[in-house]
């Protein structure tokens, strides 16, 4: 009964195209579309409903893990339609499970709206590109389309470590090797000491949460590998303090230093309602030009932000400019923008000015002369 169950949920969920399935007692299960969530037309769950749901898709190993802690995560594949993440928990003694479809068709950088100078960054021999920002603000989408860009256009080795994997590639001009921690390697630290031995060329960190994983990818970087990250941080300039601060303090200095030299490019990422319906991503980028590396090794981070602000002609763009954008071509209102600003005080003053149409299109690049004059 459930494995019918759980397919005829899943068609659903791959037909509409929905991101999120959620499943619970005492109620019938409910999916998010477009942000919002709704609740579909069966019945209501009850205790042994959600248990043989769970039972008919969740491997031993994370059943077993479920008994133990309370709550488990993997991957896995609805035939050939689509992947979900799934995450399984206990609340209020019963079993409760959620499930993220992942889209098995890679999106364009254009697709995607990532600014263009990826594209370059991409093309570097070594360094390490991190991106960034909250739990589904589309990191995991950004980067499958990055590898897949590098699939088809480069001869490489890539190493991935995920956890768990979400979208599979396929070899084509290079070789992929996905490693799923918990499954493949037990942790970050020790996939990432291995990855070094097994010749790559690019190396992806699910997630730089730790400070031996953080070390030992900046290490990788320095030595001549391309090196995506991501970590949970809102901005380059966050971003850049936040993998500081990991370290002891008689450690930072060293640091920022290495980090200084192997650090090639920040994305950092939060995903917007759109008008009418469905979601847009804004971005901010942070390309590490000379000056940037020197304000990293100097401590004076605080300056970066008005670094990316001038450094628009190296294809470097802050997250409310980008807002700001969404909200003057008419794809999000007024309030979604404000509310996923850093500084919601001068967005706002931004917006009103453009309202009364105070903002000639020259003000918004007022400071575009002064950027050599950065040191």
């Amino acid at each position: 009964m459930a494995t019918v169950q759980i397919d005829k949920l899943l068609e659903t969920v791959v037909k509409e195209k929905v991101s999120d399935l959620h499943i619970t007692t005492g109620q019938p299960p409910v999916v998010r579309v477009g942000g919002r969530m709704v609740r579909l037309e069966t019945k209501s769950l009850e205790p042994d409903d959600t248990v043989a749901l769970m039972k008919s898709i969740t491997p031993e190993r994370n059943q077993q893990e479920l008994q133990e802690v309370g709550g488990t995560d993997f991957g896995f594949a609805f035939g050939e339609h689509a992947r979900f993440r799934v995450s399984v928990f206990k609340q209020r003694g019963h079993i409760s499970m959620v499930l993220r479809r992942i889209p098995n068709e890679f999106l364009t950088f254009e697709q995607l709206g990532l600014p263009a100078v990826v594209t370059d960054l991409l093309e570097r021999p070594r360094g390490l590109f991190l991106v960034t920002g909250p739990t589904g603000s589309g990191k995991t989408t950004s980067l499958a389309s990055m590898i897949n860009y590098m699939n088809d256009t480069m001869d490489h080795h890539i190493i991935t470590m995920e956890d768990p994997i979400e979208y599979y590639h396929q070899h084509k001009k290079s070789t992929i090797n996905q490693r799923e921690i918990g499954v493949d390697v037990p942790s970050f630290p020790e996939a990432l000491r291995r990855a070094l031995r097994q010749d790559p060329d690019v190396i992806l960190v699910g997630e730089m949460r730790d400070l031996e994983t953080i070390s030992a990818a900046i290490t990788a970087a320095e030595t001549g590998h391309v090196v995506f990250g991501t970590l949970h941080t809102t901005g380059a300039q966050g971003t850049v303090d936040r993998i500081i601060d990991v370290f002891p303090t008689n450690q930072q200095e060293q640091i920022r230093t290495q980090l200084s030299s192997s650090i090639i490019g920040i994305l950092s990422q939060a995903l917007m309602p759109k008008k009418p319906k469905g979601l847009v991503a804004a971005y901010e980028m942070l390309v590490v030009t000379p000056a940037i590396a020197n304000l990293i090794r100097e401590a004076k981070t605080y300056r970066i932000n008005s670094s990316i602000q001038t450094g628009r002609k190296f294809g470097m763009q802050l997250l409310d400019d980008a807002l700001y954008n969404l909200w003057k071509d008419g794809l999000c209102e007024e309030k979604d923008v404000v509310m996923r600003s850093n500084n919601p005080g001068e967005l706002k003053a931004k917006i009103a000015m453009a309202k009364k149409g105070l903002l000639e299109d020259g003000d918004e690049d007022d400071d575009e002369d002064f950027e050599d004059y950065e040191d």
